[in-house]
């Protein structure tokens, strides 16, 4: 995990295998901020969908249960909603290092789309 002490707040940069632990710990909420299409082609599992397009930061659920994860597809947009909810107050934040494809590069188990009926279907690189 990185650290960036900003003037709103702290970001954490977390990589796949951080978010995995944590999220399979049931110790985080998993947000996934790239849009439908994207998410219904493939997603992490157990991940909520909040596209950036729709993103209010006024609106996130407390932490005080679990802590909040954003991700995208690369990190870009993640970046942008982690930084957008510091600017609301959230005082810190976590986003996932790489996105969807740094998940998929570290083998990381996923929901995809199989192609020839359209089916969704879980992938795990483990098996």
């Amino acid at each position: 995990m990185t650290v960036e002490e900003l003037d709103t707040g702290t970001l954490e940069t977390w990589t796949p295998d951080e978010v995995q632990a944590a999220f399979d710990a049931n110790e985080i909420a998993l947000i996934d901020v790239r849009t439908p299409q994207e998410y219904m082609f493939e997603h992490v599992p157990g991940a909520l969908l909040l596209p950036l397009s729709f993103f209010d930061a006024a609106k996130l659920p407390s932490q005080k249960g679990k802590r909040l994860v954003f991700h995208c597809g690369s990190g870009v947009r993640s970046h942008r909603v982690a930084r957008a909810a510091l600017d609301a107050g959230l005082g810190t934040v976590a986003h996932m290092g790489g996105g969807f494809a740094a998940w998929k590069a570290a083998g990381k188990p996923y929901m995809g789309t199989d192609m020839a009926t359209g089916a969704p279907r879980r992938v795990d690189p483990a098996d």
